[in-house]
């Protein structure tokens, strides 16, 4: 048995366990049970004659001879599909663009450059999708988004170690910030003193809770007093005068009524990156066209 002779089924299941990152989310996403998935796995992996996962506590990574046979497959799949497309007398779309954006960047950015794309060259369409960051790393590997929007922390280590390394571009790099009720006290000055963060009532999002809306730099076992996925759940909470959270600067301009975003003085600087990034290789028009549209509508917002 060799490669050649793999089912498009297994492709089809194997793309999607390397972009959700373990087997229980993939069968999910396609509907199928957990055994079903691992079964398509153990055929591909014995046509390859290699292993192509690492099965790990966390779910899944892919060897190298998965990324090569991950490579492979996302062009197979996507010419079945095209060819699929155009039997059914669908035209095949050569300007849709796959676009991956990370929670904070649908408040600003992704709708102001999708809105002047569309102004100026209307006949490019995107499809979008919101996810975290090693998600959107994911299906950039997995071959299901031509370009994602990700957040990077210090110390700004590339997305992830596969090979070939993604291609990033740093869009902007703004300080993280706190938001507070405008009724607390923390809201009398312009900035907040790290110091004074010592003692409060936190909303922090599920996972990493230093990452997900504590301050990074908190001396202290933090008070979580609300958990929350979504940052504008996040703000409404904070309106409501139930606690702070850190947000990025980026999110002044959205913030509800109720709420102030301060940055705060002391301690290390906590610096937060928004990265375009891609696999390397050439860029179709398209993707360019969008790519500047992003770094127009930075600018536009200083």
């Amino acid at each position: 048995m060799a490669l050649t002779d793999a089912s498009l089924v297994a492709l089809r299941v194997f793309r999607e366990v390397a972009e959700r990152g373990t087997l229980t989310a993939a069968a999910t996403a396609l509907g199928y049970t957990q055994s079903a998935v691992s079964r398509q796995i153990a055929a591909l992996e014995r046509a390859a004659g290699a292993e192509l996962l690492e099965r790990r506590h966390d779910g899944v990574r892919l060897t190298a001879a998965g990324r090569l046979v991950l490579r492979r497959a996302a062009v197979v799949v996507d010419q079945v599909d095209a060819g699929a497309r155009e039997l059914a007398g669908l035209p095949e779309d050569v300007s849709t663009i796959r676009l991956g954006w990370f929670a904070t960047a649908g408040a600003w950015l992704v709708p102001r450059a999708l809105t002047a794309l569309a102004r100026t060259h209307p006949s490019i369409t995107v499809v979008t999708r919101e996810g975290s960051t090693p998600a959107l790393v994911r299906a950039l590997r997995a071959g299901t988004l031509d370009i994602a929007l990700i957040s990077s922390v210090p110390p700004f280590r590339a997305p992830d170690d596969e090979t070939p390394p993604l291609v990033v571009d740093t869009l902007v790099e703004r300080s993280l910030r706190v938001a507070v009720p405008s009724t607390h006290p923390l809201a009398r000055n312009d900035f907040i003193d790290v110091a004074d963060l010592r003692g409060q009532r936190w909303i922090s999002g599920p996972g990493d809770r230093w990452v997900m809306g504590i301050w990074p730099g908190l001396d202290e076992r933090p008070v979580v007093a609300h958990t929350a996925r979504d940052w504008l759940a996040k703000l409404q909470l904070v309106a409501a005068g139930l606690g702070i959270t850190t947000v990025s600067a980026s999110l002044v301009a959205v913030a509800p009524a109720g709420v102030r975003i301060l940055p705060v003085r002391g301690g290390p600087a906590e610096q937060r990156r928004t990265v375009l990034a891609r696999l390397p290789g050439p860029v179709p028009e398209p993707v360019a066209r969008l790519a500047a549209a992003l770094r127009a509508a930075v600018l536009e917002t200083g």
